[in-house]
């Protein structure tokens, strides 16, 4: 037997200690161990493709590979910053191809939210072909790909082109690792090629949601997919098929051992692009809402008791008016829905009169108190009855009451923004709903929390000589995204007039009439114009001497009258019409009655 020296350099301090030399039994032991340790930690996807390789007995009948032409899926449609990656790719000899969500969506013709890169090449491969490249993630690595102001997602096959000819099989094994059919899918886009290896063409025409593994192993493996399953389900409009369902329903309290980072970030996900009524539906049926949102899951559960499933209630309403102005191109920052999750909490421990609420609303989104209240004085002759958020409006209100009643609305938010990020706040909160399960965690972070809660902080102490008003009455997305307070603030002005608009009660407590809710909903529209009026007033002062001096000349013009030019070469006069004149003139001519575009563009 082998004596190791305890200067060997081939194994750890700890196996060349003196009172304990290793033998070969036990390193025979050792390794035995981790090889085990490394097979658990195989995806169970591998572990079948590999299993059926070596046994020869895998079935390529149901594979597939369709032009991406023949279902209305063009090259142009894959943004520039993604065909520079594969460009550079490809340049370097290496295939690559866009996989998961942005195939899907484009076969459904909608905007993909993002666009992710699967490619032969090895992981520190596409690190060298790109400046701006950060390998991240540890059980599955990927590269984050910094191109154009965009981050890129670019994976690896993980096997190189000389342990595996066959492309097929290749683009298999990684489709067996992937959560659902739809989101298996690969598309070529150099060779107009898509390529189906799990029938997710199939379940995209019958709108089910299918795992690519058995759903028990799948859902074990990484429990994220659960979540991920019910906002794609949710999104799209999807049924699922039974053996998913039932996993899901029996596997959801796994999610509770995700780290509060990532159900924090799938459930953005599901709330920030666009889908938040139906993906709060559907964890609220599948009993996840109670994990997520413990009090607002509550909340829910208590409204369907009363009032029915099928009646509206005011969460719903809201978060329904918010994705009318989302979506996956459209995104919003989390303090949005936060903010919308904390107001509506508040409302539900403190209800407020209607006529308050139209004041807080017209306020964030004017960004101006003195023009809040008197446009609210002015045109906000009903009111909106949610039970029991929302009070029936009675009597004059004078300032000082408005004022200090908001003070109040805003400091039941913030106690509220409390109750979503803290564990103490969160269970007195639960106290209200004896019948409902205790809290287990509050995912929103802190910080989040007070990101929120200052976006309410002016109108708390001296509202009265709160003017923030932004320019234009259309939402700045970019600013949205990147959660800006003052148009974070208009869009919940935006939402909450929206919500209130749709439950409009008249005197007796029925339902009112169109004519009556298009009044109320004139009330933005007037807003929105006089802002319109205002931002052209203030163009129209500060226009050049320049500008004013263009020559305004209609197309009919051009067709009535001859418009001549001396050519600055030949020193002949030609005429106006001609097209090399036109390219001459179109920074100094325009055409009126063509919204002023350059005089050329009539000629095209």
């Amino acid at each position: 037997m082998a004596v190791i020296r305890r200067n060997n350099n081939l194994f750890p301090l700890h196996f060349v200690s003196r009172p304990h030399t290793p033998t070969l039994a036990s390193l025979q032991k050792l390794v035995h161990t981790l090889v085990k340790k490394a097979e658990s930690a195989r995806p169970y996807g591998q572990v079948i493709v590999d299993n059926e390789l070596e046994k020869g007995q895998y079935d390529s009948s149901s594979w597939k590979s369709v032009d991406s032409r023949s279902h209305g899926i063009k090259g142009s449609m894959v943004s520039p910053h993604i065909w520079t990656v594969l460009g550079i790719l490809r340049k370097k000899g290496f295939d690559s191809y866009l996989v998961g969500g942005c195939v899907r969506d484009l076969l459904l013709k909608r905007t993909p939210k993002d666009f992710d890169v699967v490619t032969t090449a090895t992981l520190q491969q596409v690190k060298k072909q790109f400046r701006r490249c950060l390998i991240v993630g540890r059980r599955f690595p990927i590269c984050h790909v910094h191109i154009n102001g965009s981050i890129v997602e670019v994976s690896s096959f993980g096997v190189t082109d000389e342990t595996c000819v066959n492309k097929d099989i290749l683009r298999w094994r990684d489709c067996m690792r992937r959560d659902f059919t739809i989101n298996s899918l690969f598309y070529d886009p150099f060779k107009n090629k898509i390529y189906d290896y799990s029938g997710g063409i199939g379940d995209l025409m019958m709108q089910k949601l299918r795992t690519v593994i058995p759903a028990n192993l799948s859902f074990t493996e990484d429990c994220a997919r659960i979540l991920r399953g019910l906002r794609v389900a949710a999104r799209l409009g999807m049924a699922f098929y039974k053996d998913t369902e039932a996993a899901i329903r029996d596997l959801s309290p796994s999610i509770m051992n995700l780290a509060k980072d990532r159900l924090m970030m799938e459930l953005n996900f599901m709330l920030a692009y666009g889908a938040a009524e139906p993906s709060l539906h559907m964890l609220q049926r599948f009993k996840l809402l109670d994990i997520l949102l413990p009090v607002h899951a509550a909340y829910l559960a208590e409204q369907d008791k009363k009032c029915g499933s099928g009646r509206a209630n005011m969460m719903m309403s809201l978060f329904s008016n918010m994705d009318k102005l989302l979506g996956c191109d459209r995104p919003s920052d989390c303090s949005l829905w936060v903010g919308l999750l904390a107001f509506h909490l508040a409302l539900v421990n403190h209800p407020q009169d209607a006529f308050v609420l139209w004041v807080f609303a017209l306020t964030l989104y004017n960004g101006e108190w003195k023009k809040a209240v008197k446009f609210a004085r002015e045109n906000t002759e009903v009111f909106v009855q949610f039970i029991p958020e929302v009070l029936e409006s009675s009597g004059v209100k004078s300032d000082e009451f408005l004022e200090n009643a908001i003070s109040l609305l805003v400091t039941s938010i913030k106690s509220s923004v409390n109750a979503l990020t803290d564990m103490e706040p969160l269970i007195k909160s639960m106290a209200k709903y004896p019948s409902a399960p205790s809290p287990s965690l509050a995912i929103i972070p802190k910080r989040l929390g007070k990101t929120v809660s200052k976006l309410f902080d002016v109108l708390e102490t001296d509202i009265r000589s709160y003017a923030s008003a932004r320019e234009g009455p259309h939402i700045n997305y970019k600013l949205l995204a990147q959660g800006d307070p003052r148009e974070t603030r208009f869009v919940l002005g935006k939402i909450i007039m929206n919500a209130m608009s749709n439950r409009i009660l008249g005197e007796e407590g029925k339902e009112t009439t169109n004519h009556n809710y298009r009044r109320t909903m004139n009330v933005i529209g007037r807003v929105a114009k006089r802002q319109r009026k205002q931002e052209v007033s203030e163009a129209r002062q500060s226009r050049s001497i320049n500008e004013k001096n263009v020559n305004i000349v209609s197309f009919r013009d051009v067709q009535e009258r001859e418009l001549n030019k001396t050519c600055p070469v030949c020193e002949t006069t030609k005429d106006f019409r001609n097209t090399e004149i036109v390219q001459d003139k179109k920074h100094e001519v325009y055409g009126e009655e063509n919204c002023n575009r350059p005089l050329s563009s009539l000629f095209v």
